[in-house]
């Protein structure tokens, strides 16, 4: 596919319109002077229930997306002339319609877990499926720019990265890169999420009334192969359910290699994303919040060293729907076209300023 810039918008397609991420989609889709959604189909592959109007469903996009979700069939998304697909949608569904969308020639930036595991044996395990397609997850590129821009540029099937992976591996890739922690213990990661990480379907324990403040799927949460394989880390993971609508952050315990000192750590870190729009390291004493990333494709990195222990703490954060999803997804397709990489991701003043 062409991804030369060119004076006509290109045309994108929403596969799972009718959730969080694909509500989040449309709006940054909105405010991209390069793009324009022709198309939005529901998450399912086929369904057959009555087309359902976008702004109907969000309110917010009231005369910015109109139009209806159609059913998601191979033949609608091909016919909707969209160059650009995001499949926003379950793991079994990507995994099933990518293939013959590439045969169409397609630009896939798939939203799910469908690709971003290299070993197929894996899925069953942590998926519940026996995936269809596992011949193309040696194509698929992982959608993290920071860590993955040159392959990203060329890439056809881009398997965007995981919320909770995202807010682990941007900060603990370039230490382990650099040699900088103890491989041979595991990393402890504890991240609580807005309840919008959950998806949109009705479920006792997401009611308003219901919701809490809880772990879950300790040890066995499905990110956590995701953040071994990209970060080549021993990783234990467990999650808690917040309270909020929206918004991750992880805590990160690690050891230090021999004679690591906090302003070592602190350099290396800054040397990897200072040049980047996305990714905040934080003074010392300052730490992440939710707050300050909440509708943001930004991530916020904030750490503390104690010498004695020889232990780092490192607390990210994230917008679970934006930087942990549609935002993500956003920026690597304009790294895909050649937009300026900030281009509807940040205020109009600001687009393509840092790109």
């Amino acid at each position: 596919m062409d991804n030369k810039l060119n004076d006509v918008p290109t045309g994108i397609a929403i596969v799972g319109a009718a959730g969080y991420t694909g509500a989040e989609l449309a709006t940054l889709a909105a405010n991209h002077p390069m793009i324009e959604v022709v198309a939005l189909f529901a998450s399912e592959r086929g369904a057959t229930t009555a087309p359902r109007i976008m702004s109907e469903l969000f309110p917010r996009l009231r005369g910015v997306n109109d139009l209806p979700i159609q059913a998601a069939t191979v033949e609608a998304i091909v016919a909707c002339g969209a160059k650009i697909i995001f499949l926003a949608t379950p793991h079994e569904v990507s995994a099933e319609l990518a293939p013959s969308l590439l045969a169409h020639g397609l630009v896939v930036i798939d939203l799910s877990a469908a690709f971003r595991l290299r070993d197929a044996a894996a899925y069953p395990t942590h998926y519940g499926f026996t995936h269809p397609s596992s011949d193309l997850l040696a194509n698929a590129v992982y959608g993290l720019p920071e860590l993955n821009r040159d392959a990203l540029a060329d890439a056809d099937l881009i398997a965007c990265a995981g919320c909770y992976p995202t807010s682990v591996i941007l900060p603990l890739r370039p230490l382990m890169n650099a040699k900088l922690l103890n491989a041979s213990r595991p990393v402890i990661v504890d991240s609580v999420s807005g309840v919008s990480g959950a998806g949109r379907g009705a479920t006792t324990k997401n009611l308003f009334c219901e919701v809490s403040f809880q772990p879950y799927s300790p040890l066995r949460h499905r990110h956590q192969p995701e953040m071994c394989q990209e970060t080549q880390l021993d990783i234990l993971f467990t999650p808690h359910l917040l309270p909020l609508d929206r918004g991750i952050v992880s805590t990160i315990h690690a050891e230090l290699a021999p004679s690591v000192s906090e302003a070592v750590v602190r350099n290396t870190l800054t040397a990897q994303y200072e040049s980047e729009p996305f990714v905040r390291l934080l003074s010392a004493g300052s730490w992440s919040s939710i707050a300050a990333v909440e509708r943001t494709n930004y991530c916020d990195i904030s750490l503390m060293v104690d010498a004695t222990h020889n232990h780092l703490v490192i607390a990210s954060s994230i917008d679970n729907l934006v930087k942990g999803a549609a935002g993500q997804a956003m920026q690597c397709m304009n790294i895909r076209m050649g937009f300026a990489e900030t281009m509807g991701l940040l205020p109009t003043n600001m687009q393509g300023v840092l790109s």
